[in-house]
């Protein structure tokens, strides 16, 4: 076969056939197919489209590009996928939650992209801890906790890896056709027998509309279960962090806040509608709401909090992480109060700027080769809707220096809106999809 034609298939609008695209992911994967050969090809299925045939054939291509993972387990298994936004800790908890409930989990994560913090980098707040395993160690991990939350081995989907930095440099990153490829490549590599998907819509969200919002999670959920992975989606709201605290290490203290003191919340209740669909879909519960009963049980029971340790020490960190959990998580130089100016009500956050403070602060990176600073970060963030006074507490920056501050400071202010008058606060759970 020839990229060329290829590429010019698709220019023209055909789309190209099983065996054209196995053949061309198999050249991103090993280097015979070009940069610009992938350039031109990024380009033109954002332009055309691939069609749901081609798209299906695509993440099936890219999957196989790599090692597929194939399991003999007495359990079915699971996993779940976010396309990301502000203090967005869910999969540290429903991780070891849907162990308890009896599936395994080998949740190949990601990093933090743009102004979205990855669970990787949160997890990894945790010292000792290790995410690079190997296949042997996840299958070790899986086996013996239940569930594992690791990075993907350079033999998972490498066809995705090339030509998601190409797509980086060539402004192509907007295809849904490949976004869609990308997501579910790796997750299918995995060798999952279910995944749900929270599509995240609103201002701290990739998909700032419901429109955008819907396409992503219905494009994902026909793809996969084309692919033969049953999958729901659940299009949750993002217009305010999650949880209150944005950081890496932050943000796992609101895990463990979760997991140890029955806070509940907005995160404990999209734990239950995610978990509660999975569960139901795997045929581990006789429906959604039996599902969601049974996470919400096992987080409130401690149970979860249990499994997350198991997890937690097999994959190298503290043994006794849940006991501790303060002792263990770094604490930052700089912790500073934000006072309202004035009194109002919470009526809105620019969700993607908070996120881009957190990555000023040093929690994130600016260029692929930064070091993180796990320790920095908001917290204490009111929900949308809080009446404030005058000279109240509205937030706590934790910073590395005094400077640093100051910036995060400003920042903050200009995303959060204090008005007269409440606003309209979105529902957490925006609809299901599949």
């Amino acid at each position: 076969m020839d990229a060329r034609r290829i590429i010019a298939h698709l220019r023209d609008g055909q789309t190209p056939t099983q065996d054209e695209l196995s053949w061309f992911a198999k050249g991103l994967a090993d280097q015979s197919v070009s940069d610009a050969q992938a350039g031109a090809f990024a380009m033109a299925a954002l332009l055309n489209g691939l069609g749901e045939e081609g798209r299906v054939a695509l993440t099936l291509a890219m999957r196989d590009s790599g090692d597929v993972l194939q399991w003999t387990l007495d359990k079915p298994v699971l996993d779940k996928h976010s396309t990301g936004g502000v203090g967005d800790c869910v999969s540290l908890v429903l991780a070891p939650a849907l162990a308890v409930c009896g599936a395994y989990v080998p949740m190949i994560s990601g990093r933090g992209l743009g102004h979205t913090g990855g669970t990787l980098d949160k997890i990894e707040s945790i010292p000792g801890l290790r995410t690079d395993l190997g296949e042997s160690g996840l299958r070790h991990v899986v086996k013996d906790a239940g569930a594992a939350i690791v990075s993907a081995s350079s033999q998972i989907a490498p066809a995705d890896k090339r030509l998601y930095a190409i797509r980086d440099v060539t402004a192509t990153v907007e295809s849904l056709d490949l976004i869609t490829a990308s997501i579910l490549s790796k997750k299918l590599a995995a060798g999952l027998e279910g995944l749900v998907l929270d599509v995240k819509v609103g201002s701290g969200a990739f998909m700032k509309t419901a429109d955008d919002a819907r396409a992503l999670a219905t494009s994902l959920v026909n793809t996969a279960n084309a692919a033969g992975c049953p999958t729901t989606a659940i299009i949750s709201d993002m217009n305010q962090p999650l949880v209150p605290s944005l950081g890496n290490a932050l943000e796992v203290a609101e895990v463990m806040r979760t997991l140890t003191e029955q806070r509940g919340g907005p995160m404990a209740e999209l734990c239950a509608a995610l978990g509660g669909v999975v569960l139901a879909n795997a045929g581990l519960c006789p429906d959604v709401q039996d599902g969601a009963n049974a996470i919400a049980a096992c987080i409130r029971d401690g149970r979860a909090a249990e499994a997350f340790g198991r997890m937690i020490a097999a994959q190298g960190g503290p043994v006794q992480f849940v006991d501790n959990w303060q002792r263990f998580l770094p604490e930052a130089t700089v912790i500073r109060e934000v006072t309202a100016r004035e009194s109002g009500i919470i009526a809105a956050y620019q969700g993607e700027s908070l996120g881009l403070t957190v990555v000023g602060l040093g929690g994130g990176r600016q260029v692929e080769t930064d070091m993180i600073d796990h320790s920095v970060g908001l917290s204490d963030l009111l929900p949308l809707g809080s009446k404030v006074t005058k000279g109240q507490p509205i937030a706590r920056i934790h910073a590395s220096r005094e400077d640093s501050a100051n910036r995060a400071e400003a920042e903050l202010r200009a995303a959060m809106t204090i008005a007269p008058k409440p606003a309209d606060i979105p529902p957490l759970i925006h609809e299901r999809i599949g």
